[in-house]
Formats: C-alpha cells, structure tokens, sequence
C-alpha cells in the first residue's frame, strides 16, 4: 500500500477515536440522567461500533507499518537519462 493509503487510515483513526471519546460520554451522561433508558443503550452501541471500527484500523495500520519497515529504501531517480542503446552499468 501506499503511503496515502496509511495517511488516510491514520486520518479515520482519528475520527473513530473522536467517536468512541463522544458515544462514550453520551452514554455516561444519559445514564446519569436517565439510567436504563432506550438512549443509554443506543450510545452504548454506538460506543461498541466505533470501538469496533477503531481496533480493524489499527490492526491494518500496524500490520502496515510492520510490512514497509521490511521494504528497501527508495532512492531517487538517476538525474540524466540513459541514451538509446547504452546498457545500464
């Protein structure tokens, strides 16, 4: 994968965190209010979903961050281009 692709993954980590952190609160304010009510358990499933979310992409962006250490450096282009019928050395 690229590193768009990890950028973009570190991106809605974020987002999810920021999710499970809202639902999560939600969740203990309405059951402060109002304990057992059908608005405390739909902010505990919302919890569990971003939860959810959260731990799938950060087990892919781990496991991508352990593949590309493994890859070899890219180095730069060569600056002048080889000229028809050279081999390269």
């Amino acid at each position: 994968m690229s590193l768009r692709a990890v950028r973009e993954l570190r991106r809605v980590r974020a987002f999810y965190t920021v999710g499970v952190l809202l639902w999560a609160s939600a969740a203990l304010w309405s059951g402060w209010v109002h304990p057992g009510s059908r608005q405390m358990w739909v902010c505990l499933l919302l919890v569990a979903v971003f939860t959810g979310l959260l731990a799938t992409t950060s087990l892919w962006l781990s496991r991508l961050q352990a593949t590309r250490s493994h890859e070899p450096a890219r180095h730069a282009a060569r600056r002048r281009a080889l000229a028809p019928g050279h081999a390269s050395a």
